[in-house]
């Protein structure tokens, strides 16, 4: 997950790679995402930390909560506009699940009521 995040925002945010143009209601929401003129820019630089925060092992634990709206995001994306792109989402979402079990522990403290 460390690494698909990784080449994911390194290639956009350094622009190694053209981009396909996106058609239909994928280049409605691309355009609505780029005329922020922030938001493409700040998603990608919060895959970047996040990938190198689980390539890295340290903060796994923070970057799988931080990253999770994205993974939601992207799976939602997959799901109603490019079914194309499903099978990695829900990779990405099961990757995460499976990050916020094995580190279940370390989040019981945070949601605890008090």
């Amino acid at each position: 997950m460390g690494f698909m995040f990784l080449f994911a925002s390194v290639v956009v945010l350094f622009k190694l790679m053209p981009q396909p143009e996106p058609t239909g209601q994928v280049k409605i929401f691309m355009d609505g995402m780029t005329a922020t003129g922030y938001l493409m820019t700040l998603l990608k630089v919060t895959e970047l930390v996040c990938a190198i925060a689980f390539i890295s092992g340290f903060f796994v634990p923070l970057a799988a909560v931080v990253i999770f709206p994205v993974i939601v995001n992207i799976f939602m994306f997959h799901l109603f506009m490019q079914p194309s792109g499903l099978p990695i989402a829900i990779l990405l979402v099961l990757g995460d699940l499976f990050l916020a079990y094995y580190y279940s522990e370390r989040y019981k403290p945070m949601l605890k009521l008090k």
